[in-house]
């Protein structure tokens, strides 16, 4: 699962039937893969929208 959301966030171009067929080897549903590609990907656009305006951190969050 790691792997996947992994690849899918450093490597988006790179994915195939082989990630998703991988997962469901493991013994995720359609519907588990289904929810962990949708939240991988939500959660980096989301992270390059806010990029892309420049917005701040919040003050609680350490700055890298």
């Amino acid at each position: 699962m790691l792997a996947y959301a992994e690849k899918l966030t450093l490597d988006p171009g790179g994915m195939d039937e082989t990630d998703v067929r991988e997962l469901a080897e493991a013994g995720f549903s359609d519907r588990d893969i289904l929810d962990l590609c949708e939240v991988t990907a939500y959660y980096a656009y989301v992270n390059r929208i806010a990029d892309g305006l420049g917005v701040a951190l919040e003050s609680w969050l350490p700055q890298h």
